[in-house]
C-alpha cells in the first residue's frame, strides 16, 4: 500500500501548484487526475475559449475595417478548422508544460485514474490503494444539464464539447443567458452563425445590476443576436432540418441547427466515495469548507470549484495560496478576506469587483453611486468602441469602495484599479487624487469617483 505525505485529487488550478509547493518542502506527494492536467481552465475553459474569442474578435474587427479607413476587398471568411486547431494548440502547449514540469519534480507521483475514498486516509485508484494523512480535493465541476422537455432526444452541445466544433452552425440556440452562454453566443455570431439566446429568467447575467444587464443585452442585440428572456417553457424536438426549440410564453419556436446548453455547472463530487470518508456536502453537491478550506473531516481540504466558494480560475488559484500559506508558511489566511472579482468575456468585456448596487443596498449602508457611459471615455472614442458604461459604489460614511463594474473596452484590465484599491482598503479619495496616464480607460476612474453622489 503506497504511502504519501499528501494526496491531491484533481489537477485543476489549485491542486498542481499546492502539490509542487509541498514537494518543494520535501514532502512525498501523489497527484491523481482522471482526465487531463490543468483542469477546466486549460482544457475546456479559459484558455481554449478565450483563444476562440480572440479569433471571433479578429473577424469582427476585419468586417469593421472600413470604419477605420482600412479597405478589405471581398467577404471575411472563417475557417473553423483553423480556429479549432489554434485553440487546441494553446491547450496542448499549456497541458504539456504541466506534464514536463511534474516529470522533472522529485517527490511527485502523477497518477491518471478515478480516485475514490475507502476511508478518511485511504484512496483507491486504478486498482491501487494509497494512503496519506493529508488529502486535498480539487476535482472541479462540469456542465449542468437540467431536466428540460425533449433534452434527451437531441444531440446538444456543452461548453466542453462546443470548443471541438470544426463546422459553423447555421443557427445556434444558446440555452442560458449567463456568462458562459453569452461568450459563446457572441463568438459564434461573429463567426457567422445565426444565434439566439434563451434565458428562463427576466434578464441576462442575472447577478448583475439591471443597468449592466440591459447594456449587455443591447451589445448582443446590436450584433444581430436574438435574445429571449422569461422563457417559461423550454423544450426540444428533432425535425428534418435540425432542432425545434420551444420557448413558451406565447412565443414561436426557434428552428436551430445546434443547441448549446449553458445553464450552470455541477461539482464533480458524486462519485468520489465522500460518504466513506465522512466528508459533508451541501444539497447541490458542493463540499462544505470552513474559512481555511478545511472540510468537516480532519486532514481533508477542498479547493477550487468543488467547494462552491468561487467558480473562477483565479479563485481556485487563490484557494491554493490560502492553503499553502496556512499549512506550509505558518500564516493565517482566510476565504472571508477575499474580495471577489471576475470578468465576462463578451466584447467589450465586463470587469466586476465587490458588491453590486443591489447587494450594497441590501446591507443597509448609506451608499454613493457614480456611473459614466463609455461614450464619454477618450480611449473608447479613439477606438470607435463606445458601448457600455462604468459604475462604482462606495460607502458614504467610511469612504470605502464597495464595488465597481466596467462594461466596455478594456474593462477587464481597467477594473484592477478598483481591485487594488479595495484590497489595500484605501478610501476612495486616495484613488480620486491619483494622476492616471492619458489616454486610457483607467484615467476615468478618478473622474468617476469625483462624481459619486449619495442615493
Amino acid at each position: 500500500m503506497p504511502s504519501f505525505d499528501a494526496i491531491v485529487i484533481g489537477a485543476g488550478q489549485s491542486g498542481p501548484f499546492l502539490a509542487a509547493r509541498m514537494v518543494a518542502k520535501g514532502m512525498k506527494v501523489a497527484l491523481i487526475e482522471r482526465k487531463f492536467l490543468g483542469g477546466t481552465c486549460v482544457n475546456a475553459g479559459c484558455m481554449p475559449t478565450k483563444t476562440l474569442v480572440a479569433s471571433a474578435r479578429a473577424a469582427h474587427v476585419a468586417r469593421r475595417g472600413a470604419d477605420y479607413g482600412v479597405l478589405i476587398p471581398g467577404a471575411i471568411d472563417i475557417d473553423m478548422t483553423v480556429v479549432r486547431k489554434r485553440a487546441e494548440a494553446v491547450t496542448m502547449n499549456a497541458r504539456n508544460g504541466l506534464i514536463n514540469w511534474f516529470a522533472g519534480m522529485d517527490g511527485m507521483t502523477v497518477i491518471y485514474g478515478h480516485a475514490r475514498f475507502e476511508d478518511a486516509r485511504t484512496v483507491t485508484v486504478s486498482g491501487d490503494t494509497l494512503t496519506a494523512p493529508k488529502i486535498f480535493l480539487n476535482v472541479g465541476a462540469r456542465p449542468t444539464i437540467p431536466d428540460m422537455q425533449g433534452i434527451g432526444s437531441i444531440d446538444y452541445l456543452t461548453s466542453t464539447s462546443i470548443i471541438h466544433l470544426d463546422q459553423l452552425p447555421r443557427h445556434l440556440a444558446v440555452i442560458g443567458g449567463s456568462y458562459i452562454g453569452l461568450e459563446f453566443a457572441q463568438m459564434y455570431r461573429r463567426f457567422g452563425a445565426e444565434v439566439t439566446v434563451i434565458e428562463r429568467g427576466p434578464k441576462l447575467a442575472s447577478r448583475e445590476d439591471a443597468d449592466i444587464s440591459d447594456a449587455i443585452a443591447d451589445i448582443l442585440r446590436s450584433e444581430g443576436i436574438a435574445v429571449h428572456t422569461d422563457a417559461d417553457g423550454i423544450g426540444f424536438a428533432t425535425t428534418t432540418d435540425g432542432i425545434e426549440v420551444s420557448i413558451g410564453n406565447g412565443q414561436s419556436p426557434i428552428e436551430a441547427s445546434h443547441v448549446l446548453v449553458a445553464t450552470g455547472r455541477t461539482p464533480n463530487t458524486g462519485d468520489l466515495g465522500l460518504d466513506k470518508a465522512g466528508v459533508a456536502t451541501d444539497r447541490r453537491g458542493y463540499i462544505t469548507v470552513d474559512d481555511r478550506l478545511a472540510t468537516n473531516v480532519e486532514g481533508i481540504w477542498a479547493l477550487g470549484d468543488c467547494n462552491g466558494r468561487g467558480a473562477f480560475t483565479h479563485t481556485s488559484y487563490n484557494d491554493f495560496e490560502i492553503a499553502a500559506a496556512n499549512l506550509l508558511d505558518g500564516e493565517d489566511r482566510k476565504l472571508s478576506d477575499r474580495i471577489l472579482a471576475y470578468a465576462l468575456y463578451i466584447d467589450p468585456p465586463l470587469g466586476r469587483v465587490g458588491m453590486s448596487e443591489k447587494e450594497a443596498r441590501a446591507t443597509g449602508r448609506k451608499i454613493m453611486i457614480s456611473t459614466r457611459p463609455m461614450s464619454r471615455v477618450g480611449r473608447a472614442n479613439e477606438r470607435a468602441e463606445t458601448k457600455g458604461l462604468m459604475k462604482v459604489i462606495a460607502d458614504a460614511e467610511t469612504q470605502q469602495i464597495l464595488g465597481a463594474a466596467i462594461l466596455g473596452i478594456e474593462g477587464d484590465e481597467a477594473i484592477h484599479g478598483f481591485i487594488d484599491a479595495m484590497n489595500a482598503k484605501a478610501p476612495y479619495p486616495v484613488l480620486k487624487w491619483a494622476v492616471p496616464i492619458h489616454p486610457t480607460v483607467s484615467e476615468l476612474i478618478p473622474t468617476l469617483l469625483g462624481d459619486l453622489k449619495a442615493v
